[in-house]
């Protein structure tokens, strides 16, 4: 049976439109304002950035056609596939440099992890009750991540002169400061009840850190190591721009020479590198998280 529902009077109908409208204004308003202060800032930014959009779209051509002049040939024959030998010449003293670059990349994880993974205990605020130690630890961190790596490899070459070892450091450094301020806040998203119950039982700072902490940080740990190693891949390649190892020496000096087959060589093979770890380390990362969750 269909009931028949009351109509509200159209003054109370009115009064409640007008509440509802007044009640919508204000996000709407919020919102047009975000909009146009963002309008704002940008329109700044680009003129701090002394940006031209007609000059740029005046040499678009000249940026497309530097792609275009890298995939052919020096002769002029055809394109570079079309003759893999001479366009991968120097595959084997590329594929050294390029074996020194992992390997630059692979250490630099290595000792940035390490540190950063000290140091998240250190500035987890739920974990560090000192405040001077939490405060210098997050300060030093801020720095490491801060200073572009390929600052600290100009530092470090003027240091140690060139070679992979500025690279390492660079690298070791900046993922330190990066991976501490990851490591820290998944440590301060953990459950606080086992750390509490490890504490009223007595144990130590270490040992609640040990059977409280690390079972559920680990997998999260693992998993951003394994994307800093990527990331670091690509950063490696960058280094040896300013004498810091790695096959980006000689990227820098065949992009200096007009060395154009070469550049468009190296681009390639860096390419296919970086895509092949990606599809690595997601493996993984899968199986190392599956392993650590169904062993808790």
């Amino acid at each position: 049976m269909a009931t028949a529902l009351a109509r509200l009077p159209d003054d109370r109908l009115a009064e409640l439109l007008h509440g509802y409208h007044a009640a919508a204004r204000a996000p709407r308003r919020r919102a047009l304002i975000l909009a146009f202060s963002i309008a704002a800032l940008s329109l700044l930014a680009a003129r701090v950035a002394e940006l031209d959009l007609p000059r740029l779209w005046e040499h678009s051509g000249a940026f497309f056609g530097y792609f275009d002049r890298i995939t052919t040939l020096e002769s002029g024959a055809g394109r570079v596939w079309t003759d893999p030998a001479e366009w991968f010449w120097g595959w084997r003293k590329w594929g050294l440099l390029l074996l020194d670059t992992l390997l630059i990349a692979y250490v630099g994880t290595a000792l940035g992890t390490l540190g950063g993974f000290l140091l998240s205990f250190c500035t987890a605020s739920n974990l560090a009750t000192n405040r001077w130690l939490r405060g210098t630890a997050r300060r030093f961190l801020e720095l490491c991540r801060t200073v572009p790596d390929i600052v600290f490899a100009l530092i470090f070459v003027i240091a140690f002169g060139l070679g992979p070892v500025p690279g390492v450091l660079a690298i070791a450094i900046h993922s330190m400061g990066t991976l501490g301020k990851l490591f820290s806040e998944v440590a301060e998203n953990i459950d606080m009840k086992p750390v509490e119950g490890a504490s009223a039982a007595g144990a130590s700072w270490l040992a609640m850190l040990r059977f409280a902490v690390l079972p559920q940080v680990l997998p999260n740990y693992a998993s951003y190591t394994l994307l800093r190693f990527e990331i670091n891949v690509r950063q490696a390649s960058v280094l040896g721009f300013v004498g810091a190892g790695g096959i980006g020496q000689d990227l820098i000096e065949a992009i200096r020479k007009f060395y154009y087959n070469d550049v468009a060589a190296i681009l390639l093979l860096i390419i296919l590198t970086v895509m092949l770890i990606d599809l690595g380390t997601e493996r993984l990362r899968h199986r190392l998280i599956g392993a650590m969750e169904s062993r808790a």
